[in-house]
């Protein structure tokens, strides 16, 4: 077989095996619980759901997904104890130095909406580097939400819009953080909540939504497929009849 037909084959497997889903976005809840109900701390609670997060993404390249967006840090985060946004700091530039050369080797691309320019010196240095080191990767794109809100973002892209041109959905559309990213197909929550929380409201317009009981540091890539099949029997008529 020619690589070429091989490369015909493969396509329809794996966009089979995503359930026909580009894009799926995941509000990771649920890790204060984890921690709570074993009597931990709850930066284990963090600790095991960045690993749930490597199991992901992993998995999402295998799967083949165009892209996997993950709400990691939220506006309303920094309400939080001052430890506890600490501890997910220091989490996150230990992900990123240990998984750095894992992503660029798997060909994954590294997205991050939001504004990550809050956050201390050394971090934005880090996710700047792993930005760059990434970029021209092609395989799945991992977007991650850090300090991100999404009427944040809604009104920050109508008042680039209105700079512009005449307002209009496709103007703001265009302006989203995640207007170089495939439309919003399925959006998954963790940990039995059922809002949305200020994660992607503009995008979710259209997009399904999947809901589980199973906390974030337990939610593993067959839970993903899971949530994929139960997307793959979904009737998505886009308002229409």
């Amino acid at each position: 077989m020619s690589p070429a037909a091989g490369s015909q084959h493969r396509a329809p497997a794996l966009k089979a095996a995503a359930g026909g889903a580009r894009h799926v976005a995941i509000i990771m809840d649920g890790n204060g619980r984890w921690a709570k109900r074993r009597h931990l701390p709850r930066v284990v609670g963090h600790q095991r759901g960045v690993e749930a997060v490597r199991k992901l993404v992993k998995a999402a390249h295998h799967i083949g997904l165009e892209a996997l967006t993950l709400y990691a840090f939220s506006t309303e985060i920094w309400r939080r104890p001052e430890e506890e946004v600490s501890d997910l700091m220091s989490l996150m530039k230990r992900f990123i130095l240990s998984d750095l050369e894992e992503f660029a080797k798997n060909n994954v691309r590294l997205k991050i909406i939001g504004d990550y320019a809050r956050f201390a010196p050394d971090v934005v240095a880090l996710v700047e580097k792993a930005l760059t080191r990434t970029a021209t990767n092609t395989g799945v794109t991992l977007v991650v939400a850090l300090n991100y809100g999404s009427q944040d973002e809604i009104a920050r892209a109508a008042t680039r819009a209105a700079a512009k041109g005449p307002i209009t959905p496709e103007s703001i559309s265009a302006e989203l953080d995640t207007a170089d990213l495939p439309p919003l197909d399925l959006l998954i929550r963790t940990s039995g909540e059922v809002r949305l929380s200020n994660f992607l409201l503009w995008q979710a317009a259209y997009a399904e939504l999947y809901f589980t009981e199973v906390l974030w540091p337990d939610f593993t890539p067959e839970h993903l497929n899971d949530a994929l099949a139960a997307f793959a029997e979904r009737d998505r008529r886009y308002g229409g009849r």
